[in-house]
């Protein structure tokens, strides 16, 4: 795999974050457990982590595990979290001869010990590469996020390092995980669900929403071409008005 900027044409979205969805769905529709649906999404992962290097994509951003998917039965719980352990062992190698830097976002505190010592370890080995950033959400939900970015400025409030009056978006943004990663261009979510999910919600602010009905586990390049053409037929204005325009 290689990773570069589309020569000609428009450029592509600079950070891209998908909501992969319809592992279980995908499963049952062809007779087998859950499980195996989720072992299907880690190869749609890896197909989607190749396809975003070709297109140039410099930030992708994959919801992986909930702060809500502790509420499954334990036992996929177990599997989830032992197919992420499986992926970033088996492609870490291969994210480094890519220079694809890995970064973890969420809430540790849950994980298995070992899981975790995994992490610390693939995000070590990456933190010098620069081709791509490619960044998993794992026990993540954004209303959390949040709430752990208000707290720490409340905290830096109360002992005096910053008056509350200072606060801005940027206070805030810098209190997020991995703070340094910028705002979402493009969501995609597959398997037809149309809604957030409790993903990213202070960085998809202005987005484009993309609701693909592909099955997580049949997504790949193709897939990924059809949605970031659909980010490129948007007028995305931020607010304002073109130049020129009509106001009304």
């Amino acid at each position: 795999m290689t990773t570069s900027l589309q020569p000609n044409g428009p450029v592509s979205p600079h950070h891209v974050a998908i909501i992969m969805d319809g592992n279980g769905r995908w499963a049952q529709t062809r007779g087998l457990p859950r499980t195996m649906g989720h072992r299907a999404g880690v190869d749609a992962v890896r197909r989607t982590v190749e396809a975003a290097g070709h297109a140039g994509v410099r930030y992708l951003t994959l919801f992986g595990f909930s702060t809500e998917n502790w509420r499954r039965p334990q036992r996929e719980v177990r599997d989830l979290l032992g197919l992420i352990r499986i992926y970033l062992r088996a492609e870490l190698g291969t994210l480094i001869d890519n220079r694809i830097r890995l970064r973890i976002i969420g809430n540790r505190d849950r994980l298995p010990a070992s899981l975790v010592r995994d992490f610390d370890l693939a995000e070590r080995r990456t933190a010098d590469l620069d081709a791509m950033t490619l960044t998993v959400a794992i026990d993540y939900g954004g209303r959390d996020e949040i709430v752990r970015a208000v707290k720490a400025i409340a905290a830096a409030a109360r002992s005096g390092a910053v008056e509350p009056e200072a606060i801005t978006e940027a206070t805030i943004a810098g209190h997020l995980f991995a703070p340094d990663i910028p705002d979402v261009d493009l969501l995609i979510r597959t398997s037809g669900e149309a809604r957030l999910s409790n993903f990213l919600l202070w960085r998809l602010a202005y987005a484009e929403l993309v609701f693909v009905d592909t099955l997580w586990p049949d997504f790949g390049a193709e897939s990924l071409d059809q949605a970031i053409d659909a980010y490129h037929a948007r007028d995305r204005r931020f607010g304002a008005i073109p130049v020129g325009a009509a106001i009304g």
